[in-house]
């Protein structure tokens, strides 16, 4: 059944976006009811924030997918078995799954399947929204400037430059990419090395979202005049760019794990199979390019190279623990970084405690689910202060009367000037 199958079949294509666009419609008009008199730069932020929440969403239910054992529940792409939906593919599946019962393609497994593929469309569509609409606001604020003529341009634009679009236009390409790699994860069969890609994009897509709502939310503060830098020192902004590096190096290496299903080659901890150092074949482990479950010498792949896969895994969550937490403490002691050092600790904890969890209680899909968001939501966290922070002394706040070092003269804050209206296109009137 599954030889005779085409693995691209498009003429389901228009009704899965048609479906994709009808999931977005929820959100957009949430975020216009609730913001319709807000700046456009307001509706860009929270319309950012609900699409980085569901993308957050999308990569738990792709590794629902992918521990489930669904990913190939309907073995073509976009639709399934030349479907928009199982409900039409009942024939094709009810035969591959009286053939092998226990196999790939079963009613649930598909379902699963698709219900991503939706998700993954709906977003889509919300990324895209984003990009046209950051153009038209551009737009609207270069043409508005055009207009104001002369020194009242130099003063407007202080407050209200216009958006740049490199961070909607390459999160819309990205998300393409993204869905070609979701194409691929099925058309050749969950190759370990494309299935790590593809975690890995919806990883990297959640970053480029979250620097996106970093941006327009000082975007945001700009034009309302309050905006104020984070300032971190030298040696804390490289702590922290050190921190970001290996925890992208300890995904790929968990994304490697679990694509090669080599979790359970060590099921006890600290040591594995009763030693420190268990016998691994690192080569064979870490060979890239190969199908799944394949060796060296064209069998299967042997139980060391799983060990290989698993062990580095693990030791390098040992470095990653010790310099997010280093990293944790540092930004504690800054009373600015205070709540953020908090959430990385947290998440840490949280992942440190469900990898020893996927471990010792043997793979548990709930455990496993939560594995993937501790690491998804340290990608955030991290991704968010180093968009955020700049390298500098932070600036002493005006809220307050303070004594001047060594003078002993109090500094009175300044008053603030009188803001200027906003409009609802989010420009000075």
């Amino acid at each position: 059944m599954m030889s005779s199958l085409s693995s691209f079949d498009l003429t389901p294509l228009f009704s899965l976006m048609l479906m994709g666009l009808a999931l977005a419609l929820g959100p957009l008009a949430w975020v216009w009811v609730r913001k319709r008199r807000e700046p456009a730069v307001h509706r860009l932020h929270l319309l950012t924030l609900v699409t980085l929440f569901l993308t957050f969403d999308l990569v738990l239910f792709g590794a629902f997918t992918r521990l489930s054992d669904s990913g190939l529940g309907c073995p073509d792409w976009p639709g399934c078995y030349g479907n928009a939906t199982p409900v039409g593919a009942k024939v094709q599946i009810d035969a591959a799954q009286t053939a092998l019962p226990s196999g790939p393609v079963t009613h649930p497994k598909a379902w699963i399947e698709m219900i991503h593929r939706y998700l993954a469309t709906g977003v889509g569509v919300l990324i895209l929204t984003l990009a046209l609409a950051t153009f038209a606001v551009r737009r609207a604020t270069l043409s508005a400037q055009s207009l104001l003529g002369g020194q009242r341009v130099t003063r407007a634009t202080e407050r209200v430059a216009p958006l740049p679009l490199i961070w909607p236009v390459f999160t819309l390409l990205w998300v393409c990419l993204q869905g070609a790699f979701g194409a691929l994860t099925v058309t050749m069969k969950l190759f370990p090395a494309i299935v790590t890609l593809h975690l890995l994009g919806g990883m990297v897509l959640l970053a480029l979202l979250r620097a996106q709502s970093v941006f327009y939310a000082r975007a945001f503060e700009k034009m309302q005049g309050y905006a104020r830098p984070r300032m971190l020192g030298v040696g804390a902004r490289r702590l922290l760019l050190a921190g970001f590096a290996l925890l992208w190096v300890q995904i790929a290496l968990g994304g490697w794990v679990s694509t090669n299903y080599a979790v359970l080659a060590c099921t006890e901890f600290p040591g594995c199979q009763g030693a420190l150092w268990p016998d691994m074949h690192f080569a064979e482990g870490f060979r890239l390019w190969r199908e799944l479950g394949a060796g060296a010498d064209g069998g299967n792949i042997s139980f060391q190279a799983l060990t290989a896969i698993h062990y580095v895994h693990r030791l390098g969550s040992y470095a990653v623990f010790a310099v997010l937490l280093v990293l944790s403490g540092v930004l504690f002691a800054k009373p600015e970084f205070r709540r953020d050092a908090l959430w990385l600790g947290g998440f840490l904890v949280l992942q440190a405690a469900s990898g020893l969890g996927t471990v010792l209680l043997g793979w548990p899909l709930l455990v496993a689910l939560l594995h993937t968001g501790g690491a998804a939501a340290l990608v955030l966290v991290l991704t968010g202060l180093v968009s955020a922070s700049q390298v500098g002394v932070q600036p002493r706040s005006s809220a307050s009367a303070r004594l001047s070092a060594g003078t002993g003269q109090t500094q009175v804050p300044v008053e603030p000037q009188p803001e200027q209206k906003i409009d609802p296109t989010g420009l000075p009137s």
